[in-house]
């Protein structure tokens, strides 16, 4: 065992700031301002602790921390209900056919319309391992273990989850699709925009067109950013197609990026997981790597492990055991490390 994964902790604003920085712009979930992380954290433990029958404007941010060192490695989060305490804005990728029969001509126009509709979904944000821990499968249950939880506790979310995907940028950190809204509708730059969305402020979102936007109105450069990823971003995508998450119509206000949703109970980690009861062994005799959690909420931990899996019990030793916080013959989850979409 590697890695724990568990709710962030007070003691982690420093670490957290660290990831903050190096995530980049275009990070909008973590951005690099102390008081706001800090209250980010207070927010997390406060879901954490919360009882909850519906989701709400709970926020739960985990991080990934190496059992060795104790060093954090990196976070994951998931929003209980987007857009409740400010709006959650998208452009809606949309067409119109123009068509005069008497004339013979007819032509598809693609449009941009900005719009709510994702209001009320719950998100999946704010996956960053740091540099130096990169390696196989480290990334994956990362971005996984989330869906154990929300497998675990499917009353605090929504039925339907969404994922922003960081939009494409430049070596510079610019947006060619930003450019044009700055020039033509709000003169804030792709930067101040990008702060503004991280602290959810979007009271910017006021000077943006208010009616459908014909594509071909914006320059090249700008057209070929829509629905495309940063390069940093573009393994958190394949992850997240393999989980069974779709390209949608919605693409990001500021950077085009893609929003990638998928309902809660298709996702596959939340199908192929399964509640079993712990037995302590001394030795695991036929180990599968799997990824498990406790079915706690405050004193929730995850982690993959080497353990030997059945129908209604799994074994492991008792280091793994205390790990997980978890005893003889209280129940966990789990699911194999790769999904059955990964495997074909």
């Amino acid at each position: 065992m590697a890695f724990v994964i568990r709710p962030i902790e007070t003691a982690d604003l420093a670490a957290l700031m660290t990831i903050a920085q190096e995530s980049g712009a275009g990070f909008t979930s973590l951005p690099p301002d102390k008081n706001f992380l800090k209250q980010r954290i207070e927010l997390s433990q406060a879901s954490f602790a919360k009882q909850v029958s519906k989701a709400g404007g709970e926020r739960y941010l985990f991080v990934m921390q190496d059992v060795a060192s104790g060093e954090v490695m990196g976070t994951s989060a998931i929003e209980a209900c987007v857009g409740l305490h400010s709006p959650l804005f998208h452009h809606r990728l949309g067409r119109q056919v123009h068509h005069v029969e008497s004339l013979g001509l007819s032509r598809e126009l693609h449009t941009l319309t900005l719009c709510n509709d994702l209001q009320g979904t719950s998100e999946v944000c704010s996956l960053f391992l740091r540099p130096k821990f990169r390696q196989s499968g480290v990334g994956r249950a990362l971005s996984r273990f989330r869906f154990l939880f929300m497998a675990q506790h499917p009353h605090r979310f929504s039925d339907r989850v969404i994922a922003e995907m960081r939009g494409h940028t430049d070596d510079n950190d610019h947006s060619h699709f930003w450019s044009w809204f700055e020039t033509h509708f709000c003169p804030l730059t792709f930067t101040q925009v990008d702060k503004l969305i991280g602290l959810g402020d979007m009271r910017f979102a006021h000077m943006m067109p208010k009616h459908p936007i014909y594509l071909s109105l914006l320059p090249k450069e700008a057209q070929l950013n829509i629905n495309q990823v940063h390069p940093n971003t573009q393994g958190a995508v394949n992850l997240l197609l393999a989980e069974g998450f779709h390209r949608s119509d919605y693409i990001g206000v500021n950077d085009a990026g893609p929003a990638l949703v998928a309902p809660l109970d298709a996702i596959e980690t939340v199908r192929q997981s399964h509640l079993a009861k712990v037995k302590i062994v001394d030795e695991v005799e036929r180990p599968q790597q799997v990824l498990l959690c406790n079915p706690d909420s405050a004193g929730f931990r995850a982690a993959q492990l080497s353990v030997e899996v059945h129908p209604d019990k799994v074994l492991m030793d008792s280091t793994d055991a205390k790990a997980l916080k978890v005893s003889a013959g209280d129940c966990v989850r789990w699911c194999f490390a790769q999904t059955k979409r990964e495997e074909s």
